[in-house]
């Protein structure tokens, strides 16, 4: 069969490319635009892969089109030829849930942050332990060959996105999943351009417990409210819960389902490079890993959590984690030019910017630390969460605020009200200039963080490249 993707640059849609042609299918597609790692991807998989919405790839007609939902309303032109033409279409969450998980043990990832980090790690411990699994990831995990892959078990890891899920279907894209074993992570505001408020994404998650069953598992944090108004809702399945800390509280729910195991940290080293994991107050072992933050101890916990759902010991998920790359754009070092180090990161939310920079400051003690920002993701760009902005840079030593195009609020604000030195720059040429011919550092290490959800305008390229020449 002949699969036609439209969006098929974004992480959801390429990832189903990979699948379709894994399964045999013929597949092409387009997109308005293509950048790392995605179109490396596609690339590297023999992916033919257009730029812009390219009607005439489109004939002859194929027998599907998947239609992803970033830029593709009604009024598309690739969508409206779908629709004119009549060719049959359906949604990339609903072709996964239809056609790729149907019958097999879903593990999925959901929740506002550490979606990507934690289903590499669920997918890689289980690859670790010889279950040959299955697994979609909006994100290029280090330790394996690819992002997604059909496998050869009935174990299927899948990021679990609450994002809409097309035009035509604006339920989460996680409804159609269906998982067995599922880990929900945290929650908190985020998409302003399709959810009003925190409710109705509240909303979106009940949906979503609603399909789990009884022999599942769910597994949550000890200590996040908004994550309890879901539970509270309705949950119909056998609960764990995990907490990141040494001395973690006693804020687990009185409910039914909640099975009373406490997944913990403990002896954690100062730069989160080591720790114990406990079920309950039993050591099951020590990770020792490269990944910077706390907030990766938790993504951890809740992968050993859900591992072991699926038959996979402790011990066994622990051996695998301290082999565990992460993640390509999560907090990953570049480049070191001369004592100049370069990390790609996709923050896309103030929570996420500030767990992000306390990881590096925890890391790297007293060297400096400057933070290049795009606000790039809708509720950045909408400023709906501008006000948390002020402080999510506390970590580091300054700030320097890009301001793209489609920025709708004044970010000069955010400049004077920052807890930290901050600038604002409109031109990319000029950031990199400043940036690669600022004096060395008093002291140590100059740490330079980027953080996008996109391609920044090849910044990181392009810097490394000026540092270099101006080493020359």
């Amino acid at each position: 069969m002949h699969i036609y993707f439209l969006g098929i640059g974004g992480t959801l849609m390429g990832n189903l490319a990979l699948l379709a042609q894994e399964a045999g299918h013929e597949v092409n597609g387009c997109d308005d635009e293509l950048y790392p790692p995605m179109s490396e991807v596609l690339a590297n998989a023999g992916i033919e892969a257009k730029v812009g919405w390219d009607r005439e790839s489109m004939r002859p007609h194929p027998d599907l089109v998947v239609i992803g939902n970033a830029g593709l309303p009604r009024g598309n032109p690739a969508v409206e030829y779908v629709l004119d033409a009549g060719i049959p279409y359906t949604s990339g969450a609903q072709f996964l849930g239809d056609t790729i998980l149907v019958g097999r043990w879903v593990i999925g990832i959901a929740g506002t942050h550490g979606k990507t980090t934690s289903t590499s790690m669920v997918a890689w411990i289980l690859e670790h332990a010889g279950c040959e699994p299955g697994f979609l990831i909006g994100g290029v995990p280090k330790n394996l060959d690819t992002s997604a892959r059909l496998g050869k078990s009935d174990f299927f890891v899948v990021e679990a996105d609450e994002y809409d899920t097309s035009y035509f279907d604006r339920r989460a894209k996680f409804v159609h999943y269906r998982p067995r074993t599922l880990i929900f992570n945290n929650l908190e505001y985020d998409h302003a351009d399709i959810f009003p408020d925190l409710a109705a994404i509240q909303t979106q998650f009940h949906h979503l417990l609603r399909a789990v069953p009884a022999n599942g598992l769910i597994v949550t944090p000890q200590s996040d409210d908004h994550v309890h108004a879901v539970l509270r809702q309705g949950c119909w399945t056998p609960i764990e819960r995990f907490a990141n800390t040494d001395t973690p509280r006693n804020r687990g729910l009185p409910m039914s389902m909640d099975n009373g195991h406490l997944w913990h940290a403990s002896n954690i080293a100062g730069d989160q490079s080591e720790f114990d994991v406990c079920l309950d107050e039993a050591a099951q072992g020590r990770v020792c890993w490269s990944l910077m933050g706390r907030h990766n101890i938790t993504n951890a916990l809740g992968a050993i959590a859900a591992a072991r759902h699926a038959g996979v010991p402790a011990a066994t998920s622990i051996e695998a984690l301290s082999a565990f790359q992460g993640v390509k754009r999560r907090l990953e070092l570049l480049a070191d030019v001369r004592g100049v180090c370069i990390y790609d990161d996709f923050a896309h939310h103030p929570t996420a910017i500030r767990a992000t920079l306390q990881a590096v400051r925890d890391r790297v003690g007293g060297d400096e630390i400057v933070a290049v920002i795009e606000p790039r993701s809708h509720t950045m760009r909408l400023g709906t969460l501008r006000d948390e902005l002020v402080t999510c840079c506390a970590a580091a030593d300054s700030a320097i605020w890009y301001r793209p195009e489609t920025l709708k609020w004044d970010i000069t604000d955010i400049r004077r009200r920052s807890v930290v030195p901050a600038t604002v720059e409109q031109d990319l040429e000029r950031l990199i200039r400043r940036i690669a011919t600022a004096p060395p550092p008093i002291h140590g290490k100059r740490h330079i963080v980027i953080m996008s959800n996109g391609s920044f305008g090849g910044i990181h390229g392009k810097l490394i490249a000026a540092l270099k020449e101006e080493a020359a």
